[in-house]
């Protein structure tokens, strides 16, 4: 422990875990510390014992919940798109042998839908039409729609950001996609889908940005479909926390050094305010770079950007209108649970 190094990381988030493999691939000396007995800090998938430990410590997870190791719990869930940066550094580094994929089974969305001339609307689970077969067959939209959005896909899919001439005469680097939408007539039911469900935004803010990036995402989205299966969405079978125990793999086979159960005590700085190492356990390593989980600095040099509110719900049976399927997203536009906020879920 008492040694110099060229990188010092901790925490074994994705970000910090991606690093330390390709410094390490670049032959750079590498210590990496996590305080936790398993991998993925903030971003792990937990067992039973452990995912009780966290959040219920002191008590035993109940017996009628199965195995210890058939359970593994993201702390932040998320999909992989198929044809995605990450699935691109992931086979360009090979850290995929050290993983198990699958195949998430479809994208759904929340929408209100009339239930008839004197009843209310009701909220509906909709798959996400993800080709032009599959909008065709789609209950979100009606007949006349259904060509217009088809029209939309294929304008996307013909989109090239160096030949204006697949613009269509619209110029995406500068005007808004609300523009793009009203071209094509588009609902707004049919926005309020393609924006969070199919280019996966956040608000209603990318209304009023230039639509070129709105574009890309939607390329992102279609181009994923059918690259290894049926849904544009991969899911490690063991969970997200495979990721950087995978990377882990990747810098350890390259030399670098790993320490679960680490108690960094401190990360040092000089005189002249750079970092110099780190303390753990008693000892010092020194290093001019330090990569860090925020966690791990004192709170004096953090900048709250601001708060995401997560619920972990064990479910004991199928989500309705899934067809029962084994893996689902689903997205939860913000206007249609007449929420204020402008934010999706």
């Amino acid at each position: 422990m008492n040694e110099s190094y060229d990188v010092i990381v901790l925490g074994t988030g994705l970000k910090e875990c991606v690093l330390s493999g390709l410094l390490a691939t670049k032959g750079k000396k590498v210590l990496h510390l996590d305080r936790n007995e398993y991998y993925g800090g903030e971003t792990a998938s937990l067992n039973l014992t452990n995912l009780w430990k966290k959040f219920r410590p002191g008590q035993t997870p109940p017996k009628q919940y199965g195995h210890n190791r058939d359970w593994n719990v993201d702390l932040i869930p998320k999909f992989i798109m198929a044809d995605g940066k990450l699935v691109k550094m992931l086979l360009h580094t090979k850290v995929t042998k050290y993983l198990e994929w699958k195949c998430v089974d479809a994208s759904f969305v929340c929408q209100q839908q009339a239930a008839g001339w004197i009843s209310q609307a009701k909220m509906a689970v909709c798959k996400v039409p993800a080709n032009d077969m599959e909008a065709l067959k789609s209950n979100l939209m009606g007949l006349f729609e259904k060509k217009r959005l088809i029209n939309l896909y294929k304008y996307v899919q013909n989109v090239d950001v160096n030949d204006q001439k697949t613009w269509n005469n619209m110029d995406i680097m500068k005007q808004p996609m609300s523009d793009i939408f009203k071209h094509y007539n588009l609902e707004e039911n049919t926005i309020d889908f393609l924006g969070h469900a199919v280019a996966l935004h956040f608000s209603e803010e990318y209304l009023h940005m230039p639509a070129i990036d709105t574009i890309l995402k939607m390329q992102l989205y279609l181009q994923s479909v059918g690259r290894y299966g049926d849904s544009c969405f991969l899911y490690p079978i063991y969970g997200l926390g495979g990721l950087p125990e995978g990377f882990s793999r990747l810098c350890a086979i390259h030399g670098g050094t790993f320490m679960l159960n680490a108690k960094v005590e401190e990360v040092l700085f000089g005189d002249d305010g750079k970092v110099t190492g780190v303390k753990c356990d008693g000892e010092t390593a020194t290093a001019p770079i330090v990569i860090c989980d925020p966690s791990y600095t004192s709170q004096d040099r953090l900048k709250p950007a601001g708060k995401v509110i997560r619920a972990i719900c064990l479910l004991n049976h199928p989500i309705p209108d899934t067809n029962d399927a084994a893996s689902v997203q689903i997205i939860l536009p913000a206007k249609q649970l007449n929420r204020n906020t402008g934010k999706s879920s």
